[in-house]
């Protein structure tokens, strides 16, 4: 070896081994604290714990992508509602899916006065969904509060190639045939049954899931980045679609026993 390629080959050793610590972490590698895992569970835990009557107030939001600054006007509108029990957030929390994306979602919800749950949006489903898995946790979930239940179902057919399995149909059908005594079944998703991104095999069998349960009068997602509110199928269904953090929209339901109530939010 000459001496140059020798002096050249000490300067690239010596650059690698300083430099090592700036590529330590890949943008997509996994790296939380202990207090950003298991939200969901935690949160619902909260929600539980609190007082609870015949009437359940609580707000829909969603598509937060690289909206960061709208999401902080949106906690603090949120924060000025009164009587809310829990806040939904329906998917696509970051703007490409990384962690530190992530990291800064939570941050800023973490300022809510009030416990705050989500789904899996289009970003989230990266990988399997593992990032958000660790920071939430599982991506089909329900609870039941005050009389009423909440079922979240990852809707996102296109993320997971349209493989015939998303959204899991027999796990939500499973889901609404038990609990909640009450007329009360709320569905909440990201991506809309009517939308181009869902699974057209899977869209006639969801939609009738719904249907066919006398509990399930309404249903909620995102992912459109518009306001709106129909009854697509004829069914008796409603299908609400908020509007998202870039139309500094949100929605605020109220639900009693007999009936409820959605109204659109400006912040």
């Amino acid at each position: 070896m000459k001496p140059y390629q020798f002096i050249a080959l000490i300067f690239f050793i010596l650059a690698f081994v300083s430099c090592k610590g700036l590529f330590e972490y890949s943008p997509s590698q996994i790296t939380l604290n202990e207090n950003e895992k298991g939200l969901t569970a935690k949160n619902i835990d909260r929600i539980q714990k609190s007082a609870a009557n015949d009437t359940v107030k609580f707000i829909v939001a969603g598509d937060t992508h690289q909206w960061l600054d709208e999401t902080r006007d949106f906690v603090k509108s949120a924060n000025a509602q009164t009587g809310i029990s829990f806040v939904t957030h329906l998917g696509d929390v970051s703007a490409s899916g990384i962690t530190q994306e992530f990291k800064w979602f939570n941050e800023i919800m973490a300022d809510l006065k009030y416990p705050y749950l989500t789904v899996a949006g289009d970003l989230e489903a990266n990988d399997k969904a593992k990032l958000y898995q660790h920071m939430f946790g599982e991506i089909n979930y329900s609870f039941e509060f005050a009389g009423s239940k909440f079922v979240f179902v990852n809707t996102n057919s296109k993320s997971f190639d349209s493989n015939g399995v998303v959204p899991d149909v027999p796990w939500l059908k499973a889901q609404l045939s038990t609990g909640a005594s009450s007329n009360n079944t709320i569905v909440l998703g990201h991506t809309p049954p009517f939308s181009a991104d869902f699974d057209d095999n899977l869209e006639t069998q969801y939609a009738k899931t719904l249907a066919d349960n006398p509990n399930v009068k309404l249903s909620f997602y995102g992912h459109e980045h518009a306001f709106s509110e129909n009854e697509p199928y004829q069914d008796g269904i409603k299908y609400y679609v908020t509007a998202g953090m870039k139309a500094r929209s949100y929605l605020i339901v109220t639900i009693w026993k007999t009936g409820y109530r959605v109204t659109s939010m400006k912040f």
